[in-house]
């Protein structure tokens, strides 16, 4: 197996969906595209997420949490929060991870990215709700 089907593989235990239907070729793209793709893909979920020797996969997911939501990243801030969620990372510390933000990176990022958070958290009361139906 390559090492980007070994990250891609770490990205579907992590998030809970393959990464390829983002990773395709889209109408413009320069060819070396898919080489910036890959390469981050197997930077993210090859090199980094796979380091859980000295900080496990939970906190570096509320780590990344804190981060994204901090630069204002708000698309990559929601995989973030479904690795965190997915990983033992509760809604009521990423609430707190939010207050910390609100302190250090700002009220107004803090809100614009908590709203993506709240839709995360509906995602998946949906989703559970839908699973108890079957």
């Amino acid at each position: 197996m390559s090492d980007y089907e070994t990250a891609l593989d770490t990205a579907e235990k992590m998030l809970g969906f393959r990464l390829e239907r983002f990773l395709g070729a889209s109408e413009g793209e320069p060819p070396n595209a898919a080489d910036f793709k890959r390469i981050a893909t197997e930077h993210a979920f090859g090199d980094a997420w796979p380091r859980t020797e000295i900080i496990d996969t939970r906190t570096r997911a509320l780590v990344s949490v804190a981060i994204a939501a901090s630069l204002g990243i708000l698309e990559p801030l929601r995989g973030q929060l479904r690795i965190a969620l997915n990983n033992g990372v509760t809604p009521e510390e990423i609430v707190e991870a939010f207050i910390q933000i609100a302190v250090y990176a700002g009220v107004a990022r803090a809100f614009d990215s908590y709203a993506i958070a709240a839709e995360v958290f509906a995602e998946r009361t949906h989703r559970g709700r839908d699973a108890d139906k079957r």
